[in-house]
């Protein structure tokens, strides 16, 4: 397994070797001992879930405030353009935007620091996002950014599919900053 440094603090990309035969493949996704040479403590991820998606369905962008959340993100099916935005006041990258291309094909992971947003496009007709998180959920502590706020700039590759109530009527990238106590 590979692991890469991305263009936002922090965030690195695994991409593993997957090794194929006339049966299929086989891959690690994930390796303790890989993470924590990257510097992330792969032990500390206390939570996996998984969502499925249609082609052009958008969520997020998602993140949480006080000790934030890490995320490991990955494709299982078909494929998502994935986005992180760099939400961490005093980050070397604050308010960077990152796309990616996350798919069964590559099988490439993402690791997401505590205090970015997230985000996913489908790209596919089904696809399946899977997360590894290091805190419980605290719905308190949600924060959320509209998906086409043009501060933020982000040119997703396909028309808006269906979205969630709360997602649409997410807050600007503006009211997180002020919310964040970045002017």
């Amino acid at each position: 397994m590979q692991v890469h440094t991305t263009e936002i603090d922090g965030v690195l990309l695994f991409v593993p070797q997957p090794h194929p035969d006339e049966r299929g493949f086989f891959s690690r996704t994930f390796d303790v001992a890989v993470a924590k040479e990257a510097g992330v403590d792969g032990t500390a991820f206390i939570q996996d879930s998984q969502s499925r998606s249609a082609k052009g369905v958008i969520r997020g962008l998602h993140g949480r405030v006080g000790l934030g959340e890490s995320k490991l993100v990955r494709c299982a099916h078909g494929a998502l353009f994935d986005v992180v935005v760099d939400a961490r006041p005093g980050s070397p990258t604050f308010g960077r935007v990152a796309s990616f291309q996350l798919d069964d094909e590559n099988m490439t992971s993402i690791y997401i620091p505590a205090g970015c947003l997230h985000g996913f496009q489908a790209l596919s007709d089904v696809a399946d996002a899977c997360y590894r998180m290091d805190r419980e959920h605290d719905p308190g502590e949600d924060v959320a950014v509209r998906f086409d706020d043009p501060d933020l700039g982000i040119e997703w590759p396909l028309p808006v599919g269906v979205m969630s109530a709360k997602d649409a009527a997410a807050p600007s990238w503006q009211a997180l900053r002020a919310r964040l106590g970045v002017s």
